[in-house]
C-alpha cells in the first residue's frame, strides 16, 4: 500500500507543478530558448553584437544567424499574441493584434561563433508573427511593418 501512497503523492506534486506553471514540460525548452532569443525589454540598438554572444544566439548548423529579433516587451504580452491578443495566420502562426516595439540585429560579419559580430540594431514598431504550441510561444516568424507609426 505504501507505495501505491508514493505514487498518489507523486502525481499530486507533478500535477501541482503542472498547473502552477500552467505548461507543459515538452513545450518549456523550446519556449525558454524562444524567450532567450526574442526577448528583451531592456534591448538596445548598441546591444546587438554584445547580446546575440552573451545569449549565445547562432543560427542554422551553429553558424551565425544572419538576423535576429528581439520583442521589448514582457512575457506576459508576448504570450498574449498566443491568445486573445492575436489572430490566427493559418497552422500554428498568430500575428498580434498590437504592434510592438522591436530591435532587429543584423550580422556585419563572420560565419561561426566566435566570430560572428553585429551591427548596431535597428529599432521599429512591427506586429509580429509568432508560432504558438498550446498557447506558448516557440518560434518569431516575422515582424510586419507598422505602417501607422513612424518609424524610428
Amino acid at each position: 500500500m505504501e507505495i501505491h501512497q508514493s505514487a498518489v503523492i507523486l502525481l499530486l506534486v507533478l500535477c501541482v507543478s503542472f498547473s502552477a506553471h500552467g505548461q507543459p514540460p515538452h513545450i518549456l525548452p523550446r519556449y525558454q530558448k524562444f524567450l532567450n532569443q526574442h526577448r528583451d525589454p531592456d534591448m538596445s540598438e548598441q546591444k546587438c553584437d554584445s547580446e546575440m554572444r552573451k545569449r549565445d544566439i547562432t543560427g542554422t548548423g551553429n553558424g551565425c544567424k544572419p538576423v535576429n529579433t528581439f520583442i521589448q516587451a514582457n512575457t506576459n504580452q508576448i504570450k498574449a499574441v498566443c491568445g486573445g491578443a492575436g489572430t490566427p495566420q493559418g497552422g500554428n502562426l498568430f500575428k498580434s493584434n498590437q504592434p510592438f516595439p522591436v530591435i532587429t540585429c543584423r550580422l556585419q560579419s563572420g560565419e561561426r561563433p566566435p566570430r560572428c559580430e553585429y551591427r548596431k540594431g535597428k529599432k521599429s514598431t512591427r506586429y509580429v508573427v509568432l508560432g504558438c504550441e498550446k498557447g506558448w510561444p516557440v518560434h518569431y516568424e516575422e515582424g510586419i511593418v507598422d505602417h501607422s507609426m513612424h518609424e524610428l
